[in-house]
């Protein structure tokens, strides 16, 4: 087996995680705020682990070599996927979706919820992936900065578009080409997490918050603004407030980017940069404005109406968890019936009802309205065109950009 120099996490890379791992990205919920995302709750010592390990050099692309394909002969496919990310029946005994496929196909699914953060996952299958085994996973749901790890390893299996036709149709176009994996060569979103600008209208005497320029100067809301301990939403949205594109910003964008925040610190119109916990004070009206995630959002509509949400004329980042077919995985073309299941719009529909994230699928929106007209007609769930066109992902980082933009921001929020 080829041999590789370890790719280690700086200080500064893990001081990033520890953040998002307390309050910030690691701690956001999927539903009802039941479960942790991002980057995950795994203890720090398990960080220090992952980011010793050896593994390969970014610049891996070519994917993992194709293994012996059984899904002829066994007809099941090992799924993996994060807790609360499924439909379940009225009864909690099935899984609706899945059991559809079954009757379909034939195939049975073996659904694991062993997914609680990616860290903590990618710990688990990194050993089998770097030695050339199979994991005993045909399809995982991962974050989309662990995705792109994995691709770029070469540990994910180039998917056979012959197997997907609804998936390759019927993707959205806000998460059809990410930087990391180009046309879905390797993977397909699963579903899409905004950021987006929150506010509570109560606080704001009825007034609209709508742009990162508003939160940044509007003296009516100094000392009552709040922004994402997560560097590349913070960065990203406000990058976008000053036209450049956070999927092809330069070092000295980043800079800007850096220095028009600094100068609402300094004169005290940021209150705070938080983790997820800035939806209790956004509730009390302690925050009248700030940027936050659609998840939380939705979540406290339902049970505060002065909660609102806006979507910047200047365009807002998205990043999504997806599917992937992992190296050697026993049962590849079972895997991509499953996915390309889950890209026709009755049954995306079904899981989006569910789940409650922006749903990736396009055509879905008559067929969720049958099930909830509400969801249909929210953009946090069915972003409208006009939404999803404005949406940005934050550009892969090398390792060494990681380092210095993460030493900047950490900076710039007192971490």
């Amino acid at each position: 087996m080829e041999s590789y120099e370890p790719e280690r996490l700086s200080p500064v890379q893990l001081a990033a995680m520890r953040r998002s791992l307390t309050s910030g990205r690691g701690a956001l919920t999927r539903r009802s705020l039941l479960r942790a995302s991002g980057m995950g709750a795994l203890a720090l010592g398990g960080i220090a682990t992952l980011g010793a390990c050896g593994i390969p050099p970014a610049g891996r692309a070519e994917g993992a070599a194709a293994a012996d394909d059984h899904s002829a002969k066994e007809k099941v496919v090992n799924f993996s996927n994060w807790t609360e990310y499924m439909d379940v029946s009225d009864d909690e005994k099935s899984r609706p979706t899945l059991a559809a496929f079954t009757k379909r196909t034939g195939i049975k699914v073996k659904y694991t919820e062993d997914i609680n953060d990616n860290v903590e996952f990618f710990g688990k299958i990194k050993p089998q992936l770097a030695a050339g085994q199979n994991t005993g996973r045909d399809l995982i749901c991962v974050t989309d900065w662990l995705a792109a790890r994995i691709i770029r390893l070469g540990w994910a299996q180039k998917l056979d578009p012959s197997n997907l036709p609804h998936a390759f149709a019927n993707v959205s176009a806000q998460f059809r080409t990410p930087d990391w994996d180009p046309g879905r060569a390797y993977s397909y979103p699963w579903t899409g997490i905004p950021t987006v600008i929150a506010y509570n209208v109560k606080a704001t005497g009825g007034r609209k918050v709508d742009s990162v320029t508003q939160l940044l100067d509007d003296p009516k809301l100094k000392g009552r603004v709040s922004f994402l301990s997560e560097m590349r939403d913070t960065i990203g949205m406000t990058l976008l407030d000053q036209g450049k594109d956070p999927g092809k910003f330069t070092d000295a964008d980043f800079d800007g980017a850096i220095g028009r925040l600094q100068k609402a610190v300094d004169k005290k119109q940021i209150r705070r940069f938080t983790g997820n916990d800035y939806t209790a004070d956004l509730s009390k009206g302690d925050i009248a404005a700030c940027v936050g995630w659609a998840g939380d959002i939705v979540q406290l509509q339902t049970d505060n109406p002065d909660i609102k949400y806006a979507i910047p004329a200047a365009g807002y980042i998205i990043s999504s968890d997806n599917l992937l077919v992992p190296a050697q995985a026993r049962h590849k073309t079972n895997a991509e019936k499953l996915i390309d299941h889950y890209y026709e719009p009755p049954v995306a529909a079904q899981l989006a009802a569910y789940i409650n994230y922006v749903c990736p699928v396009d055509g879905v929106r008559d067929e969720l309205a049958r099930i909830d007209e509400s969801m249909a007609s929210n953009s946090l769930i069915l972003p409208d065109r006009e939404m999803a066109a404005k949406s940005r992902s934050f550009r892969s980082l090398s390792t060494e950009e990681e380092t210095a933009y993460e030493e900047k921001f950490a900076k710039l929020i007192g971490a």
